[in-house]
């Protein structure tokens, strides 16, 4: 925004101080003015018009006084201000290296807190936050466009080999061709519901956490049966407040997660909502391979997969956990991922309660 030049907050405060210190003197000196007027000198009393005698004696060192005053004013003002507007100067210079592109930088700005300290201490926080979500859009959009890439380059593929084969192959190069692009469009819708989660671009609505489980459970039953898996639900009513349609999807994925990555016969999942003093449980556990911490910690990163799927035909695009993870944040809410001891995971959804709805 262009704005027109006008004096600096130092200059300002310069003369603020100077005013105050003028201010006081003058009214130090009218105090002793009235007080000499009141009282009788006693070197002025033969003097044929005293007042006269007064403003003579009086004016010269007056005039010194609020001279002196004024001097000191401006000039202690100045260093007083220039001293306490140092912080806002650091400030300022990491405003600007931050507008021209370095998040990288930090105010540090050192003692006691004050005012300006909580104002650098917040600005510091906002930078390293701002840094770490560029940082990560940018593994995101580089993640993002090598997977898109990988089924576009499949399908150039599968043309040009359909262009230069015998016409007998036709019917099988449709049916990969087909498979391609359906991957391709889950790929794209998922990072469509990932930037809209992202964004927090959604109503808010009274929700109970329970009746989703039940909803993903349900869904996803032929797909565990047809897996070998067997679905464990338990628990009771969780009031929330959020989007139905994102957290139906949240827990979607983790129930679809848990399915798919599991024992290859006779896994189980466990699904279980709970309530807590000021918050919201849904828990997704599942059989499976064992998983080191340092693993479960990247899961939630998009296009990670920690474990081979027990079926080929619901490989996903990598993006599960990490829709879950955003889903969460977008609802104030905390993701905890931990291995079980015996193999597999434990997945914590954390969100903020409501009370329950009247009508149920």
């Amino acid at each position: 925004m262009d704005r027109a030049p006008g004096p600096s907050a130092r200059l300002k405060l310069t003369l603020s101080y100077a005013g105050f210190v003028m201010l006081a003197g003058a009214l130090l000196l009218a105090a002793v003015w009235v007080f000499l007027n009141r009282v009788p000198h006693p070197g002025l009393v033969f003097e044929p018009d005293y007042r006269l005698a007064v403003v003579r004696t009086f004016a010269p060192t007056a005039i010194a006084v609020l001279t002196f005053l004024l001097v000191f004013g401006l000039v202690g003002g100045w260093i007083l201000a220039g001293r306490m507007l140092a912080p806002l100067t650091r400030i300022t210079d990491a405003t600007r290296l931050a507008t021209d592109g370095s998040l990288s930088h930090r105010i540090r700005l050192p003692g006691r807190r004050d005012e300006f300290r909580e104002l650098a201490d917040a600005f510091d926080t906002m930078l390293a936050r701002l840094e770490a979500h560029i940082a990560e859009q940018q593994r995101f959009a580089a993640n993002a466009s090598h997977e898109l890439r990988t089924p576009l380059a499949i399908s150039k593929t599968l043309l040009d080999v359909a262009r230069a084969g015998p016409n007998n192959a036709t019917g099988e190069i449709i049916d990969r061709l087909h498979a391609v692009n359906t991957r391709a469009i889950d790929l794209t819708e998922a990072l469509l519901l990932l930037s809209r989660a992202g964004q927090r671009s959604f109503t808010r609505e009274h929700v109970d956490l329970s009746l989703m489980a039940e909803e993903a459970t349900e869904t996803l039953l032929s797909l565990a049966e047809k897996n070998g898996v067997t679905i464990e639900t338990s628990g009771e009513i969780t009031p929330t407040i959020g989007s139905p349609a994102l957290l139906l999807q949240l827990t979607t994925n983790l129930v679809h997660n848990a399915i798919v990555h599991n024992l290859p016969e006779q896994g189980t999942v466990w699904v279980h909502t709970g309530v807590r003093p000021r918050a919201v449980v849904l828990t997704v556990e599942n059989t499976g391979q064992r998983i080191t911490p340092q693993l479960a910690l990247t899961l939630t990163e998009p296009f990670q997969r920690g474990t081979e799927r027990v079926r080929t035909d619901h490989a996903g695009v990598g993006l599960g956990l990490a829709i879950v993870k955003t889903i969460t944040r977008a609802h104030d809410g905390t993701l905890t991922l931990s291995p079980r001891a015996g193999g597999g995971m434990r997945i914590t959804v954390e969100l903020p309660a409501t009370s329950p709805h009247t009508d149920r």
